[in-house]
């Protein structure tokens, strides 16, 4: 007898243990193997990669617009040395005055460009504060004029009733407005 309890109950175990392995997907781990799973730092990371993609990126693209920008130095100091030389003989004199004047023009023309620039800005800036500025108070006004009314719809005798004179006032008023408004688009 004694058997074949043993024997039900090592059939129920080993059921019980079938049923958890399938539920569980597998055998699972051991405690050892799973310390070290955790212990272990596999330096996968989608956003670390992705950021340090993007910083080579920049990188590289910083390095090929300095070398452009030195390239472009390089052509415009050529430039400008020759027609230094052309200008300038060997007193260190320039031959035409009018160079001279051209380039003291052009610093001055290029300063009142500016101020003109920081005048039409100012000028801007000012419009679109004193549009805001008049905006704000219309604004202001309305809310003012809606709590007015409110205040007054809302109004109460000493008993709970509402008062009617506010009320007919303000229908008398709507009236009038839609029948200037009728009158106006006839004519």
């Amino acid at each position: 007898m004694k058997k074949n309890e043993e024997r039900s109950d090592n059939r129920k175990k080993k059921h019980t243990m079938k049923k958890n392995f399938s539920r569980m997907g597998g055998g699972g781990l051991s405690l050892e193997a799973f310390a070290n799973a955790k212990a272990k730092n596999n330096h996968y990371n989608p956003a670390i990669i992705k950021k340090q993609r993007e910083f080579y990126k920049n990188a590289k693209n910083v390095n090929k617009f300095k070398k452009l920008l030195k390239q472009q130095n390089q052509q415009n100091d050529h430039t400008l040395a020759q027609g230094h030389d052309k200008n300038v003989n060997e007193t260190g004199e320039y031959k035409d005055k009018s160079e001279r004047r051209r380039r003291k023009n052009s610093a001055f023309s290029l300063e009142e460009l500016y101020k003109k620039q920081h005048e039409e800005k100012e000028k801007e800036r000012t419009e679109r504060e004193a549009v805001l500025r008049v905006k704000k108070e219309e604004r202001e006004q309305a809310e003012a004029r809606r709590k007015a009314l409110r205040e007054k719809m809302l109004k109460k005798t000493r008993r709970g009733q509402p008062v009617m004179k506010y009320r007919i006032e303000h229908l008398l008023e709507t009236i009038q407005a839609s029948t200037k408004n009728v009158a106006g688009s006839k004519s």
